[in-house]
Order: C-alpha cells, then sequence, then structure tokens
C-alpha cells in the first residue's frame, strides 16, 4: 500500500504547526511527510500503524513520527461514547531543532530526541498526561508562546522512557527537506567502526552474516564490538540485524503479492518456518495476519464507511495547479 503524501503548511513567522483534531472516529489514513509529528490521542481506542509497526493503544497515547515514515491511527470507538476523540498533533522541522541544540546548551536534548526517534517512539501515559497539561500554552493564539510550549515539551520527552517503533529501514523513504538520513538508521554519530557494521548490514542484510564479519568489518573483537554497539546503537548486532530484515519483509509483505517463502529467501531468512517463528516472535503476529491488516486498510468491519469528516486546510493534498 502505497501511503500518501501529505503536504503541512506553517504560516508566515511560525515554527510549528499546532492542530487540534476532533472526531467521532479516527479514519485510516496511511500517509507521510518531511516533518517530523508528536502526537497526543486522547478519548480513543484502537489499532495505531507507524511504519511496520502495528500496536493497539489506549487513553493519553503520545508518539513522536520521525520525517516520512508512513504512519495512522485507526479507531472506530471513544473511551467515552458521549464525547469526541481528541488529537493535538504538533509538526516541526528538524533542521531548526537541530541548529537550535548546536547553539544552545539549554536545548542539547533536542539532538537525544530526534536520535532516538529514528524509528519513532511511543511514549507512556504520564508522559502523556504530561503534554495535555500543557495543552493551553500548545494550542495557544501566539505563535511565540506555542513554540516555547513544545519546545519544552519536546525536552522533557529527550529523556522519557519510551518504546522504538518501526524496524530499521521499514518503508525507507528519501530524504526529507531537513536531510533527513535513511529511515530507521542512527544518526551518523557513531563511530567509523560502528558505521562500516551498518553500511555492511544495509547492503548485504539478505545474505547469510555471522558475528565474524561484523568484527572483522570493524576490526573489533567480538566482545568490544557487542559493547560499542549497544552503546552507540542501543541494541546488540544480532538484534539490529533481525529488524532490519524484518523491516525489510514488511514492506514486501505491503507492497507486494509474493509469497511468503519468497518474501522469506529476500530477507535473509533460510527458510520460510523459521521466519514465521522469528517474525512472530519481533511483532507479536504472523506474515500473513499483517499483511491481512493492511491489506483491509486497518478498519474493522464497520467503519468501512465512515467518511473523513474534518481535515486539516494544511493536510489538503495541493492541486495540479497548486503543485506545478
Amino acid at each position: 500500500m502505497k501511503p500518501a503524501y501529505e503536504h503541512v503548511s506553517f504560516g508566515d513567522g511560525c515554527s510549528v504547526r499546532v492542530y487540534h483534531r476532533q472526531l467521532p472516529r479516527i479514519p485510516f489514513e496511511w500517509h507521510h511527510h518531511p516533518e517530523y509529528e508528536l502526537t497526543l490521542t486522547l478519548n480513543s481506542h484502537g489499532k495505531r500503524y507507524i511504519g511496520d509497526s502495528i500496536t493497539a493503544y489506549d487513553a493519553d497515547d503520545l508518539v513522536l513520527v520521525p520525517p516520512d515514515l508512513p504512519h495512522t491511527w485507526s479507531s472506530n470507538r471513544s473511551i467515552d461514547a458521549d464525547a469526541p476523540q481528541v488529537a493535538i498533533v504538533v509538526w516541526f522541522s528538524g533542521e531548526w531543532a537541530r541548529r537550535l541544540a548546536d547553539c544552545c546548551a539549554e536545548y542539547a536534548g533536542l539532538h537525544r530526541l530526534l536520535r532516538r526517534a529514528s524509528c519513532g517512539l511511543a511514549f507512556g501515559a504520564e508522559m502523556g498526561r504530561a503534554l495535555y497539561d500543557k495543552r493551553a500554552s500548545i494550542l495557544s493564539e501566539s505563535p511565540r508562546e506555542r513554540l516555547a510550549a513544545v519546545l519544552d515539551a519536546l525536552c522533557l520527552l529527550a529523556d522519557a522512557p519510551a518504546e522504538p517503533l518501526a524496524s530499521p529501514s521499514a518503508f525507507a523513504a528519501p530524504k526529507g527537506k531537513d536531510g533527513a538520513i535513511e529511515r530507521g538508521r542512527p544518526t551518523g554519530h557513531e563511530p567509523e567502526r560502528i558505521n562500516r557494521v551498518l553500511s555492511l548490514i544495509d547492503t548485504r542484510f539478505a545474505e547469510p552474516l555471522r558475528i565474524a564479519d561484523f568484527c572483522e568489518a570493524a576490526s573489533l573483537s567480538e566482545r568490544s564490538l557487542h559493547r560499542y554497539f549497544i552503546q552507540h546503537v542501543g541494541e546488540s548486532v544480532s538484534r539490529y540485524l533481525l529488524r532490519v530484515r524484518i523491516g525489510h519483509a514488511c514492506r514486501m509483505l505491503t507492497d507486494t503479492a509474493w509469497p511468503v517463502s519468497v518474501i522469506a529467501a529476500r530477507s535473509g531468512f533460510p527458510n520460510a518456518a523459521h521466519f514465521n517463528r522469528q517474525f512472530k516472535t519481533l511483532k507479536n503476529t504472523t506474515p500473513a495476519a499483517f499483511r491481512k491488516q493492511f491489506a483491509t486498510t486497518g478498519f474493522e468491519p464497520d467503519t468501512a464507511a465512515t467518511p473523513l469528516t474534518a481535515r486539516s486546510p494544511s493536510l489538503e493534498r495541493p492541486s495540479r495547479r497548486q503543485a506545478a
């Protein structure tokens, strides 16, 4: 399924765009854009799709999505049936966020946050409630007050516990406006030895690879490689390689009709049975079930006819005349 491109306009004199969306239901809208997106979803429970991550969500759901990673939420049930479902959405450019972090020590945490967010991040409900408490300032009519509130929120999230969502390389996209790197890959601040291992995985993930291959690429012992990789990437080499392979498999499951056995082979798995076991361990579902969820566009049966009733003007697709 090809995600739709969404145009986000910020308006004159604005560095962030904030949208207060209120709907009886949240429709499935698989899309991407070159901006970072911070979304707080309230009075809603359903499914959240971030790259190849499909997860049930509930109240006070707070997620940071990196540039050009396809995503959507889908819900046909409010927690409080008498109130609308609400999404407070903040879009911002990584370009100015990184520049601010470079020149102001007070905002150095932005670097950590954007690096951690390369695969998308889901924060705990307590962080969702903390952002909700800032809603008056975030939704202010004053651009300066909105920016200050968003910066405060981002710095609060910089070191907050969060769960990575998509697999590295899942739904890889071209660079965004801020020069965003390949989806899910670490930011390039890693030592050259670790970058050689990352490059090896990126180019040869579908081949049989051994720890010895990575040690040779990095000129490190197995013990040192393990320690450095966890320090700079946040997980072991074998775990990272598995997530890269599963990410590529997820893209083929959604974009092609190839048999699972073919996808397994093209993703670096020796056979379909091994692929199915690893996929279910990582995704808590089977490859066939994962494909079916996208094939049915994420809707439960009674939501298929639900139209999109409210849309941010900045997210309307530009006409051909405007696009020219």
